[in-house]
């Protein structure tokens, strides 16, 4: 791959990388402020999130309109998202408007304007979101389970906040979260593309080298797993079941063998828990694994959504399957055949420039440094059936597994739930 990594750094502490793609038509640029919902205190939960879609309403400069219309008349794409560790706010347009899209992410970062009339109706449009959160039930149990399992730590809050820590925040808290978090060693930006580093560093340094370097103090400590299994009695058109045991962190030694695991037990139509659960069974429409990882610690979960007279037999097989799986452990005919699915996926990524920003500065949050995808390859080449088996027997802890089931019918399911291993 015919690409060049180049990473600067700002007097005021602003980190610039960017990956030069030279058959790219496109740019994508993300600014990655490094505050989420775990950098936050029970009377401000939910305020990046807030402050993410608080940005898009005015600067000094553009209504929310000119925002909203700066890119998308281009043909570009401009969005943001929030997480429990960053907030990121990204565009993607073509190579000749990248001096565009990078001034518009800095005006958003550096520039916002609130009124008070933008700010009442925007608490409003949360308080919505976070009502209909609660009718998505496949999303929400995801937050009743992050509450279950790490209680009162930050990690444990939904990104959204509450209804009460909404309503109870003010125009100042917002402004000056904004001005203590959006500064220059909390930012970190990211571009891949067809673009020159020199040129693309001079645009940075234009638009944000006036931005102060002061950062909040990191007080962020490791969340403490604690097993628990909780049922919701709600109506719905099924039962949703997600169980979930403490596994590898983004820096874990064993990071790429939970990859693999996770792959192999629900990662596709030809995983273990896929084909006998659903295919052989029919048992469940969906039924799926996956890694929830954070900088210093990281889950595993097992998601399933069936009727609510066939959920003991799916947790039964699902029980059954780790049982078989722990016992007879992988063989390496799976672990080759994973190890190449996982290795297509990354290399198939590679080729998407917004895959390859966002790679560029979640490597710099976690490592602090470039990781190729050359090297990461060669890093899963390592993984092998003896170090997968390993890591299965003496990594993950079944007696951890903690669970939530929320649907009709759940309280009758209690002593069962409460008794069911993996």
């Amino acid at each position: 791959m015919n690409t060049k990594f180049k990473k600067s750094e700002l007097p005021n502490g602003i980190r610039v990388m960017s990956e030069f793609h030279p058959g790219s038509r496109a740019v994508s640029i993300g600014v990655w402020v490094l505050t989420g919902t775990r950098d936050e205190v029970p009377e401000i939960a939910g305020m990046s999130h807030l402050l993410e879609h608080l940005v898009f309403k005015g600067t000094d400069s553009r209504s929310a309109y000119q925002i909203a219309k700066s890119l998308e008349a281009l043909g570009g794409d401009l969005n943001a998202y929030t997480t429990r560790e960053y907030t990121c706010y990204h565009a993607l347009v073509l190579k000749d408007h990248w001096q565009k899209a990078l001034d518009v992410l800095s005006d958003l970062v550096s520039h916002m304007h609130l009124t008070q009339k933008e700010f009442g109706l925007e608490k409003g449009v949360i308080l919505q979101e976070i009502a209909m959160s609660e009718d998505n039930h496949e999303d929400v149990i995801y937050d009743i389970f992050y509450d279950q399992v790490y209680g009162n730590h930050p990690l444990g809050r939904p990104i959204l906040g509450t209804p009460k820590s909404i309503a109870l925040m003010n125009q100042k808290q917002v402004m000056t979260y904004y001005k203590k978090n959006y500064t220059g060693k909390n930012i970190i930006i990211s571009a891949a593309g067809c673009l020159d580093h020199e040129e693309f560093m001079a645009g940075v340094q234009k638009h944000l080298g006036k931005k102060p370097k002061y950062a909040q103090k990191n007080t962020r400590k490791k969340p403490r797993w604690m097993k628990r299994r909780h049922v919701v009695e709600k109506q719905a058109e099924q039962v949703h079941m997600l169980m979930g045991l403490p596994t590898a962190s983004f820096k874990d030694q064993y990071r790429f063998e939970a990859v693999i695991l996770n792959t192999l037990l629900g990662g596709g139509m030809t995983s273990k828990l896929y084909q006998s659960v659903r295919e052989k069974k029919g048992l469940v429409y969906s039924i799926f694994s996956s890694l929830n990882t954070n900088i210093d610690s990281g889950m595993l979960n097992i998601y399933a959504g069936t009727e609510a007279k066939n959920v003991r037999k799916v947790g039964d097989l699902i029980s059954k399957e780790f049982a078989k799986i722990r016992k007879s452990g992988v063989t390496k005919n799976d672990v080759e055949m994973f190890k190449t699915q996982v290795t297509g996926s990354i290399l198939l990524g590679s080729d998407d420039i917004e895959n390859r920003m966002t790679s560029l500065a979640v490597n710099e949050m976690v490592f602090g440094e470039y990781r190729s995808v050359e090297s990461v390859i060669e890093e899963i080449n390592e993984v092998t059936v003896d170090s997968v088996n390993y890591y299965l027997r003496n990594e993950i802890d079944l007696g951890q597994a903690s669970g939530v089931l929320l649907g009709p019918g759940v309280n009758d399911l209690k002593e069962w739930w409460g008794d069911l291993e993996l």
